[in-house]
């Protein structure tokens, strides 16, 4: 009699095997998925944060001033030095509200990004919350289906020893 249920109970077990596996290949295929999603978004966001901080180490190479030797200027040319000072003197005083103005928006743009990325990762953390719920839940009725299953099959086995 231990012969013909082993004839089936052992094809079930490599069976339900078989169909627990496939269901590891399908989890792990969606956390894959989750993780290169969040890779590519951690590079983008790493990107943008060097392209940012480029931008700024760019203006400050502007400011960089050759130093030059003392000039001499001839006395008749008294008069256009003067100007030439005050002309400069505007110059940098325009440089300097335009390099804090740059660098007022760059802050503002870091700050604005970085609440959106705080509102980008909730959103995510959310989806990923309902994708886990939705499949510990199916993960549950098919563990329950294979408990179902196995205990069937012992009952099968016990009522063919006695009967």
């Amino acid at each position: 009699m231990t012969r013909p249920a082993l004839r089936w109970t052992i094809p079930a077990f490599l069976a339900l095997q078989l169909l627990m596996l496939w269901l590891q290949g399908v989890q792990l295929h969606r956390q894959n998925q989750v993780l290169q999603g969040l890779r590519d978004d951690i590079q983008a966001l790493a990107e943008s944060l060097d392209y940012g901080q480029g931008a700024v180490s760019d203006s400050d190479d502007v400011d960089a001033v050759p130093a030059s030797g003392p000039v001499k200027p001839a006395p008749h040319t008294h008069v256009a030095v003067l100007g030439i000072q005050e002309e400069q003197e505007a110059a940098a005083k325009e440089l300097q509200a335009s390099r804090e103005s740059a660098q007022k928006a760059v802050k503002d743009a870091r700050e604005t990004q970085s609440k959106l990325s705080i509102e980008e990762n909730a959103r995510k953390a959310e989806e990923a919350k309902k994708v886990q719920a939705a499949t510990s839940s199916w993960m549950n009725w098919a563990w329950g289906a294979v408990a179902l299953v196995a205990v069937a099959l012992v009952a099968r086995s016990v009522i063919r020893r006695r009967g």
